[in-house]
């Protein structure tokens, strides 16, 4: 039976690993900065706006994901979710008040 426990543990953590990768390709999909950038690649060196592109992005998740880290041993995950909460009814609350323009 532990082979089982240790077989299950590794196809976790494969899905959660695919599951990453699949939510941060469709969050960018439609960025605006996915339309600069093809934008940038039609005026200058498409190889160099896919290099600075692919650089600049693992910056950017290597940041978030060390400092996402650190936070996890500082905040609870109840925490976040309630300050998300908080701050999602604030900005409701605004859009309400001034509009949706």
């Amino acid at each position: 039976m532990p082979c089982l426990v240790q077989e299950d543990s590794s196809k976790q953590k494969k899905f959660w690993s695919v599951a990453a990768l699949t939510l941060t390709f469709l969050a960018e999909w439609g960025d605006r900065s996915q339309i600069s950038t093809i934008a940038l690649a039609a005026a200058k060196d498409p190889l160099g706006v896919t290099l600075g592109g692919i650089i600049g992005h693992s910056c950017c998740t290597t940041l978030a994901v060390m400092g996402g880290r650190v936070l996890a041993e500082h905040i609870s995950e109840r925490m976040v979710v309630t300050a998300g909460g908080v701050l999602f009814l604030c900005f409701a609350l605004h859009g309400a008040i001034m509009g949706a323009d």
